[in-house]
């Protein structure tokens, strides 16, 4: 039998491996379905650059409240950018970076994927 001692151990070993996971700790950065969603938005604008408001015409069904958290995210995690303007008022325009840009094949071969296989994974 499993002592509680030995069972904190056990769940702290787990907890430390979980958080020392690149993949998890990566795709959480970018894995849900708003930051897609803004990456691909970005991805596929005509200039690689778009405004707030912009965005949300793309995501109609986003709360301006998420697309902010999720463009800040985002940001933190070096794969937007974020120019603002000093204009009145202020402009503010939202672009991938160089990391940002260097995932968009990945993401781009998921959406295919999706496309591809959409029959067989969304099932009612």
């Amino acid at each position: 039998m499993v002592t509680f001692a030995e069972n904190s151990i056990i769940m702290a070993d787990i907890k430390a491996e979980y958080l020392a996971c690149p993949i998890r700790n990566v795709i959480s950065r970018f894995g849900d379905k708003w930051s897609m969603l803004v990456l691909y938005s970005l991805h596929t604008s005509e200039t690689g650059v778009l405004r707030f408001n912009e965005l949300r015409r793309h995501m109609t069904d986003c709360s301006q409240k998420m697309l902010s958290a999720t463009l800040k995210n985002l940001e933190q995690s070096h794969l937007v950018h974020r120019e603002v303007y000093p204009e009145v008022p202020p402009r503010v325009e939202y672009s991938l970076t160089d990391t940002g840009k260097s995932l968009m094949p990945a993401i781009m071969a998921l959406i295919e994927w999706g496309q591809a296989h959409f029959k067989e994974v969304v099932t009612d």
